[in-house]
């Protein structure tokens, strides 16, 4: 995956759909730190639950008001809640209450394959059956970043080439109010 400018894309999600049983539900975790998201993006299948550890100083209050998803994880420090279930594919947005920069999203995918892009913007499938099979591909910089996908086929063992246009920039992180600062300097001895 490329960006317009061609450069590599990370954190692209892509789904390949065959005949065939979706992947089995698994654990997934998001965790807090340093008033983040980690990872950014997460993809799972339906049916899989994801947990939230807080491995900052602070509280945090994770929510989603998705469609494929709408929960709430009150205030909490170092108890980490239940996992969630994810039981509906589509893609859920991630926040928190206190800290409005953090945002995160998790791909809950019905597709027999899905995974992410790493840095050099490539994804590795299985060998697929023969035939075409339909591809989507999904990425947080996309204009809607909750309905949007790149819509293709591939076929085989062919190499898949996507080039996205993306419209929305990159949030930048906020810089630390100055009590911020003394916060995690006091922590950082």
């Amino acid at each position: 995956m490329t960006d317009s400018t061609g450069a590599p894309l990370e954190d692209a999600v892509v789904e390949v759909h065959y005949a065939g049983a979706a992947a089995p539900a698994r654990e997934g975790q998001i965790y807090q730190r340093g008033a983040a998201f980690h990872p950014h993006v997460l993809t799972v299948p339906v049916g899989s639950y994801v947990s939230f550890p807080n491995q900052d100083t602070t509280r945090h209050h994770v929510y989603s008001f998705s469609p494929a998803k709408t929960f709430e994880l009150n205030l909490y420090l170092q108890e980490t809640p239940e996992p969630v279930l994810f039981d509906k594919p589509g893609v859920v947005v991630l926040g928190c209450n206190i800290h409005d920069q953090m945002q995160a999203f998790i791909v809950v995918t019905d597709a027999p394959f899905a995974d992410k892009t790493g840095p050099d913007g490539v994804v590795q499938t299985p060998t697929l059956p023969e035939g075409e099979h339909a591809v989507r591909v999904w990425h947080p910089r996309l204009d809607d970043r909750q309905q949007i996908w790149w819509e293709g086929n591939i076929s085989g063992d062919q190499p898949l080439n996507v080039q996205l246009e993306l419209n929305a920039l990159t949030p930048e992180t906020p810089p630390l109010s100055p009590l911020q600062q003394r916060f995690h300097q006091a922590n950082e001895h």
